[in-house]
């Protein structure tokens, strides 16, 4: 159970699907969709519809090369949609955010889960965490995101990204903060090259062993057009092909023991992850896959 300022997550034994809303200009996805609120508010309910379990809100692109916003311009695109959903919905709500004012603001508004990739950069935000009760995703990035693709380096990238969230959860442990309310996120594509990706998806099961649920945010990312090697332009096409290739991380996720994926399609998630998991018990136990 992942427990949260407001509610308790079931994710024992299945993944928990956390849909994407970014109010942002600037994101490499779908940025400038769902800057107005009514627009975020759609894309909300939809995600809701097709079976979210968790609402993901985000006031700043953290794509590669992005600049920083300030607290106050992160505030003014995600307290709106936040405080509008808690009146609609029981749905944990997490704030995509490295500010501990942008977390404050959400958290009293109604989110009820703190999704910092910066992994505590902000002093304040471990103290926030403390007195609110949030949870707390905990996620690995190399540099910052105007800086983490410029040339990222390992020598060991799973073993360095495992020291690092174990680090990380143990100094969160310390501060008084139960097991139960920290997740970590190897942070694909964050500071990573491709073959870092696929190791780290390769090797899931390595986190695993640090002791908490873990969240997969692969979808959509650069390193999964590349994967295609995709000759097309048409847009719908393209859109597709990483759809597809999204998918194809879920499944290795969950196979992998993911308990939450970070995603923008939820129902074609949800509906592969049935049939995956249909498959799985119809076979002869520990003969698929």
């Amino acid at each position: 159970m992942l427990q949260t300022a407001r509610t308790t997550l079931s994710i024992k034994g299945r993944c928990a699907l956390m849909g994407i809303i970014n109010c942002t200009p600037d994101s490499f996805s779908d940025g400038g969709r769902f800057i107005a609120l009514e627009k975020a508010l759609t894309h909300a309910r939809n995600l809701i519809a097709e079976g979210a379990d968790i609402l993901d809100v985000g006031g700043e692109s953290t794509r590669p090369f992005a600049t920083q916003v300030s607290a106050e311009e992160e505030c003014r695109r995600v307290i709106p949609l936040i405080r509008e959903l808690r009146r609609e919905t029981n749905l944990s709500i997490s704030i995509d955010t490295r500010k501990a004012s942008v977390a404050k603001a959400a958290i009293e508004a109604g989110a009820d889960i703190i999704n910092d990739i910066s992994a505590l950069e902000d002093p304040d935000m471990l103290p926030l965490c403390t007195d609110t009760g949030a949870a707390l995703v905990l996620m690995h990035m190399q540099g910052t995101p105007a800086t983490m693709q410029l040339q990222p380096r390992y020598s060991d990238v799973v073993r360095e990204v495992s020291d690092y969230l174990r680090t990380k959860s143990e100094q969160v442990l310390k501060s008084g903060i139960a097991a139960n309310r920290i997740v970590l996120d190897p942070g694909i594509g964050f500071g990573k090259n491709l073959q870092d990706n696929l190791k780290l998806l390769a090797n899931l099961s390595t986190l695993n062993t640090l002791g908490f649920p873990l969240l997969l945010g692969t979808s959509r990312k650069k390193f999964i057009r590349a994967l295609s090697a995709s000759h097309h332009q048409e847009p719908d096409v393209l859109s597709m092909e990483v759809l597809a290739g999204t998918l194809a991380t879920s499944i290795a996720g969950f196979q992998s023991g993911a308990s939450i994926l970070r995603i923008h399609d939820v129902a074609a998630t949800r509906a592969t992850l049935q049939v995956y998991t249909a498959i799985c018990n119809a076979a002869p136990s520990g003969t698929f896959p």
